[in-house]
């Protein structure tokens, strides 16, 4: 269980606001969420710009101090994951704190994968040399980045959301093998500045869509310094809606992406993915 928070937009925009000063702010859930959890197992934040990842992770709560605070006003980006962690898979500590960066390539999970060192088993034998030896931590999150990479490393002609759907219904297969009782949630971000897809499985999961710029209700500016010449959009994707505005769920037991008029763009997973997880209607 963690909450995440996801940005794509047309141009470089602030995200502040969403991380920490909104009503709902990622730093306010990772202090108490809807469920009354808290998440103060990590915090990562990482952004995507002109080519040039950045990340910023601790092991310690967000709300803990001032460097989460101070991280999240430094952000100004098209493309940014920030991540807060209830550990559930993995001891706290760096190495299992998202999100997790290879190249331009930024993940976050929020979920478990039950039963995870006997899905591990199945799980290795299918990762590329590359990815297997540069797993740095133990978290069922860092192995699943790593498959998805492994996956596109070897049909990078098909769209990501593609390799997706089928990377998150064959982890969901391999978890009914282990345990067909079991109940699997993978809510998960993935971008590398310009594409950028998603998972949204037994975990909430809500989205916000931007037409133009807008006066922000919290600190009262835009959060964009706009360029005339082209129509600013944007969508933001969080656990839990985090300001005032229209925030709609993202259906359960689909996958999504971004497209480049930053509208989000739902597809469902296949029968037999859908199948094997037992996807449940759940209460937001």
């Amino acid at each position: 269980m963690c909450r995440l928070y996801g940005l794509r937009a047309t141009e470089p925009t602030r995200i502040e606001c969403s991380l920490v000063r909104a009503q709902n702010a990622l730093m306010a859930q990772s202090r108490k969420d809807r469920e009354g959890l808290t998440h103060a197992h990590g915090w990562g934040v990482a952004e995507q710009t002109d080519g040039v990842p950045f990340v910023e992770k601790q092991a310690w709560a967000a709300y803990d101090g001032e460097h989460f605070k101070k991280t999240a006003a430094r952000i100004y980006s098209r493309a940014a994951i920030a991540h807060v962690r209830r550990a559930t898979v993995g001891l706290p500590c760096l190495e299992n704190t998202h999100p997790f960066v290879h190249g331009l390539w930024l993940f976050a999970h929020n979920g478990t994968v039950p039963n995870f060192e006997r899905v591990r088993e199945r799980l290795l034998p299918e990762l590329d040399e590359l990815h297997h030896n540069e797993i740095q931590g133990t978290t069922d999150s860092e192995h699943i980045f790593r498959y998805l990479l492994t996956l596109w490393g070897r049909h990078p002609e098909r769209p990501l959301i593609q390799i997706l759907r089928d990377g998150i219904e064959k982890i969901v297969s391999w978890i009914t093998e282990v345990d067909p009782e079991a109940r699997v949630s993978l809510n998960v971000l993935l971008t590398d500045g310009k594409i950028f897809v998603g998972s949204r499985l037994n975990r909430t999961l809500w989205y916000l869509e931007r037409d133009g710029i807008v006066v922000c209700e919290i600190c009262g500016k835009p959060h964009v310094h706009h360029d005339p010449k082209q129509p600013y959009r944007a969508v933001e994707v969080a656990s839990e809606p985090i300001t005032h505005e229209e925030w709609r769920q993202v259906p359960n037991g689909t996958v999504f992406t971004v497209d480049p008029d930053m509208r989000l763009r739902i597809e469902q997973m296949g029968a037999r993915g859908l199948a094997a997880a037992d996807v449940v209607t759940l209460a937001e």
